[in-house]
């Protein structure tokens, strides 16, 4: 089997699946693709709909997805110019993954950050009553 055929190994320091792995766990990607499910976004849409992304770092994850093959860029010849973004078929693959790791996380939010405040109470020394009082 030709090495660009056979899979990876997340646990090989050296193989390159941890760089996809980097890729599609970063949150920015995560939140890009999840917009983009739905259709082509212009930049301006995609940095509204996701919010509290700068410019700088929604052009970079936006290059570095383009890089990897997850979404085309178009230009279209119009005045001003007008930019499309828009996943490609390997970045549609990612659909149900992402979606499912959005739903666990839309679904247990809760749960985690009443953990971390009993993490931080527990840390801290202060009874749960202290901690929400100081709130």
């Amino acid at each position: 089997m030709k090495d660009s055929m056979r899979p990876g190994d997340a646990f090989d320091p050296s193989c390159p699946t941890r760089m996809v792995l980097d890729r599609i766990g970063d949150k920015w990607s995560v939140l890009i693709v999840l917009t983009l499910l739905d259709g082509p976004r212009r930049f301006t849409q995609l940095r509204d709909r996701i919010g509290g992304v700068t410019p700088k770092v929604l052009t970079h994850t936006l290059r570095g997805m383009e890089h990897d093959g997850l979404l085309v860029r178009r230009v279209f010849a119009e005045v001003p110019p007008r930019v499309e973004y828009e996943l490609t078929p390997l970045g549609h693959s990612l659909r149900e993954p992402i979606q499912a790791v959005a739903d666990w996380a839309e679904a247990h939010v809760q749960q985690v950050m009443a953990a971390r405040d009993r993490h931080d109470d527990d840390t801290t020394g202060r009874t749960p009553a202290e901690s929400a009082a100081t709130r």
